[in-house]
């Protein structure tokens, strides 16, 4: 907050802070507290899907309509967009904009990949009449898989308007701070996502 002083009545206000100066790991600390939210977020999600995850309504089961091969490519996908996210990182710290521009490039191209696949799965499921109205089960899987896409979509807006700025600005500070906030929020959903791959995918298909 700034502080201010009048020399005399019905004199100019001094600001003393002109909002130049940033708190030191402010943002990260900020960006933590947001991350911590989200968790609480999808830790809700999976309660309510281990609740409402068997409740079939005499419907098709994840058994039926989970195919694993599609699924673990799509995994491996996100897995490998963290990988090259972490090359933009390295690239960052030698100062090189254009190896942080082509792995924020590859990293979007991985993000959009498995939203194209998981999309396809949505649209598929719905046309086999297994959409999110079929039972308890459906709706807690549409909509624990389904937020965490629509993080994965932010995620990859957020990368595009970020490669814009490093193009335009350079790996200023701000520019190196927001890498480093993208940078955990993408990793966070592939640790969200392993959580998926696993209690909703691979115990979706045991009998």
């Amino acid at each position: 907050m700034s502080s201010t002083t009048l020399a005399t009545p019905g004199a100019a206000p001094v600001f003393y802070d002109n909002g130049d100066h940033h708190p030191e790991q402010g943002t990260l600390l900020g960006f933590w507290l947001y991350l911590m939210s989200d968790c609480l977020v999808f830790a809700v999600l999976f309660a309510v899907y281990a609740v409402l995850g068997r409740s079939y309504a005499a419907g098709p089961s994840g058994a039926d309509l989970f195919e694993l091969p599609l699924v673990a490519t799509n995994t491996a996908l996100l897995l490998f967009s963290s990988i090259t996210y972490g090359f933009a990182m390295i690239s960052m710290q030698h100062g090189k904009k254009g190896g942080v521009l082509a792995w924020l490039a590859i990293t979007g191209l991985f993000g959009l990949g498995f939203l194209s696949i998981e999309i396809w799965e949505f649209a598929h499921l719905i046309h086999e009449g297994a959409g999110p109205q079929r039972s308890a089960f459906l709706s807690s899987f549409f909509t624990l898989v389904g937020t965490h896409g629509l993080h994965v979509t932010f995620g990859t807006i957020w990368l595009v308007t970020l490669m814009v700025q490093v193009n335009k600005l350079g790996l200023t500070t701000p520019n190196k701070r927001r890498l480093v906030c993208l940078s955990m929020f993408w990793h966070f959903l592939d640790v969200v996502w392993i959580g998926v791959f696993t209690f909703v995918y691979l115990m979706g298909v045991l009998p």
